[in-house]
C-alpha cells in the first residue's frame, strides 16, 4: 500500500483585484503598508441610518478588454481581470491555452444570483422589465464567462458553498491536475458587492459600522468587500515542456462540514478540526513546519473564538493574521484572494501586520501578529470558514519543502 502525500501541483501563475490593488503586487504593497481603504458604497445608496463602510474596488472595469461576451456582470468581469493578470503571469496565453487540456474551477456566492433589485421591483409592479437583466445574468457564469473567453474546453466548475467557495474550488482544481484529467487549470474565485447582500448581513447583525477589527476584544463584525483572484495550476509535463519555474505548490486540501448550524460555526469548531487535519495529513506535514497561517478571521464574535481556539490546539506558536482587515470579507471569492496573498507571503518570506486588531481578547487563547514579521519557513495554511458549517483549507509550499 503506497500511503506517501499526493503529488504536488504547482502554482506558475497568481492575479488578484481587490480593494487594496488592482493587481497582486498593488495589493501586497498595500498590506505591507498597513493601508486599509474603506469607504461607503460606491454603486448603490441604503436607507439606513447607520453607513455601513464596505471595500470598494474603484475601478468600473470598463477598460477590460472583453471579446466573445462583453455584456456580463461585474462578477464576472473581476474574474477575467484576476484570469488576465495569472495567465500572463504564467507566461501563457490564448493559443497556448487552447493546445492544452485547461479546464476552469471557480468560486462565487454573488456570482451565482442575479443581483437586480431594479428589475425584481418592476416585475413586481407588473412593469414589465426588459429581460437584458436577465440574458446578463445568463452569461455571467464565472466560470463560463472564463472558459467562453479563452476558448477552453476542458472540465468546468462553479463552486458556491458560501464562503468556503474559492478554497473549495482551489482544492479541487489541484485534483483535477492531479488525476491527469488537465494539463492546467485556472482556478480561484469572483464576487461583487451587492445592495441585497449588503442589506442581508446587516439584517443578521453581524456588519461593524466601523473598521473591522478580527480577534480584537472589541470586534463587532464583519466589513463586506468585492474582488477576485485566480491560481494557475499545472502539471509536471506541461510545466517542463514550456520551461518555466512555479511560484509555489499546493500541497494539501481539507473540506468538512460541521453540521451544526445555518449561519454559525460549531463551538467546538469540530468541522474546522477535522479540515484543518485531513489538509496537514494530505502532505504529511506537522503543526511545526507551518510557517504562517492566513486565518479566515471576520472579525465575527464566534467564528473568531472558535477559529482563535483550534489555531491554539493544531497549530500552537504558529503566527497567524487576517487579511480581511484589508478586504473585507469578500464571501466567495475570499478564499482564492487569501491564497494569492499566502503564496506571495511566503515568496517574500514575510507576513503583514493583522489589520484592526489592537487589544487582545481575553477570552481567545491565541491573537494574530500586530506587526510585520519575516517568515523564514517554507509552509503556509489558508483557512476558509463558511456559512453552512462548511470548512476548507489549503497547505501551500515552496519548492524547498520538496527536497
Amino acid at each position: 500500500m503506497n500511503n506517501a502525500p499526493p503529488t504536488p501541483v504547482a502554482i506558475t501563475g497568481v492575479g488578484c483585484i481587490c480593494a487594496p490593488g488592482n493587481n497582486l503586487a498593488e495589493c501586497m504593497e498595500s498590506l505591507f503598508k498597513g493601508e486599509r481603504k474603506l469607504g461607503p458604497p460606491m454603486r448603490f445608496t441604503s436607507s439606513h441610518a447607520i453607513t455601513y463602510p464596505v471595500f470598494n474596488i474603484a475601478d468600473d472595469l470598463t477598460s477590460l478588454a472583453i471579446i466573445n461576451t462583453p455584456d456580463i456582470s461585474r462578477t464576472g468581469k473581476l474574474g477575467l481581470k484576476a484570469a488576465f493578470e495569472a495567465i500572463a503571469c504564467a507566461g501563457l496565453d490564448r493559443q497556448r491555452l487552447k493546445s492544452k487540456r485547461v479546464g476552469v474551477c471557480m468560486g462565487t456566492t454573488l456570482g451565482s444570483v442575479m443581483n437586480n433589485a431594479d428589475f425584481y421591483r418592476a416585475y413586481l409592479e407588473d412593469q414589465d422589465p426588459d429581460l437584458a437583466a436577465i440574458t446578463m445574468y445568463l452569461q455571467s457564469n464565472p466560470a463560463s464567462v472564463i472558459a467562453r473567453e479563452l476558448e477552453l474546453t476542458g472540465p468546468l466548475q462553479t463552486v458556491v458553498n458560501a464562503c468556503s467557495s474559492s478554497t473549495d474550488a482551489i482544492g479541487i482544481g489541484a485534483m483535477w491536475v492531479r488525476s491527469g484529467l488537465c494539463d492546467i487549470v485556472l482556478a480561484g474565485g469572483a464576487d461583487e458587492l451587492s445592495h441585497i447582500a449588503c442589506n442581508g448581513f446587516i439584517s443578521l447583525m453581524i456588519t461593524d459600522s466601523g473598521p473591522c477589527k478580527p480577534f480584537d476584544r472589541d470586534r463587532r463584525g464583519l466589513n463586506l468587500g468585492e474582488g477576485a483572484a485566480m491560481l494557475v495550476l499545472e502539471s509536471e509535463d506541461s510545466k517542463k515542456e514550456r520551461g518555466v519555474q512555479n511560484r509555489t505548490f499546493v500541497l494539501g486540501y481539507g473540506a468538512s462540514c460541521d453540521a451544526y448550524h445555518l449561519t454559525a460555526p460549531h463551538p467546538e469548531g469540530r468541522g474546522l478540526r477535522r479540515a484543518v487535519g485531513e489538509a496537514l495529513a494530505a502532505c504529511g506535514i506537522s503543526a511545526p513546519d507551518v510557517a504562517f497561517v492566513n486565518a479566515h478571521g471576520t472579525g465575527t464574535p464566534d467564528n473568531d473564538r472558535v477559529e482563535s481556539h483550534v489555531l491554539c490546539d493544531m497549530m500552537p506558536g504558529v503566527p497567524f493574521l487576517s487579511t480581511k482587515g484589508y478586504t473585507g470579507h469578500t464571501l466567495g471569492a475570499a478564499g482564492a484572494i487569501e491564497a494569492a496573498f499566502t503564496v506571495a507571503c511566503l515568496e517574500k518570506g514575510a507576513i503583514p501586520a493583522s489589520a484592526g486588531f489592537t487589544t487582545p481578547d481575553p477570552e481567545l487563547p491565541s491573537s494574530p501578529v500586530t506587526g510585520e514579521m519575516s517568515i523564514p519557513g517554507n509552509v503556509a495554511v489558508s483557512e476558509s470558514l463558511a456559512f453552512g458549517g462548511h470548512n476548507g483549507v489549503l497547505v501551500f509550499g515552496k519548492k524547498e519543502v520538496l527536497s
